[in-house]
């Protein structure tokens, strides 16, 4: 019905909710109660959430939330996806490190160990064969042949997603 108002707690899947009430015609305020996970809850149950949204919305206490277009969303994703990439390949180093320091081996005396003077002299450490092996699986996992930086690539990859225009949010 046109006249009923939506309340969406605000979780990892209410931007999808919210347009998915948006095209069924929902009319109303889309609100959002960001700050009740903040105090801590004797229970946690849906019916529960669900009466403390309605008598926040009741008494006034929701604000309005933003909802952004389809491609803001689109850009947030990928900034996402980005961070989560990053962090992966500083953990795998991290631990490519951990290793190294693990077995006494002296710092790399070259600029970055993950370039290719990095991997050339990394080949030459004694290190045993399941290190050694874990070693390469993190090389692998770092994105190129020596676990160096991709971005130019990725510059490239960035302006060609930002000229793309968005696929249906």
């Amino acid at each position: 019905m046109p006249t009923d108002e939506v309340v969406i707690e605000a979780t990892g899947n209410s931007m999808a909710v919210s347009r998915a009430v948006a095209v069924r015609g929902a009319g109303g305020d889309r609100q959002s109660a960001a700050g009740e996970g903040d105090r801590p809850r004797p229970r946690e149950t849906d019916k529960v959430d669900a009466g403390t949204l309605a008598n926040l919305y009741a008494a006034g206490y929701l604000p309005e939330i933003w909802t952004p277009d389809a491609a803001t969303e689109r850009r947030r994703r990928l900034v996402a996806r980005r961070y989560q990439i990053v962090r992966h390949r500083t953990r795998l180093k991290n631990e490519i490190h951990a290793i190294l320091s693990a077995h006494l081996v002296p710092k790399c005396p070259h600029a970055d160990l993950f370039n290719r003077s990095g991997r050339t002299w990394l080949e030459r450490q004694s290190l045993p064969d399941d290190e050694r092996a874990a070693i390469e699986r993190g090389l692998r996992g770092t994105g190129s042949p020596w676990g160096g930086s991709r971005r130019a690539g990725s510059r490239d990859r960035v302006e060609r997603d930002r000229r793309r225009p968005p696929s249906g949010g």
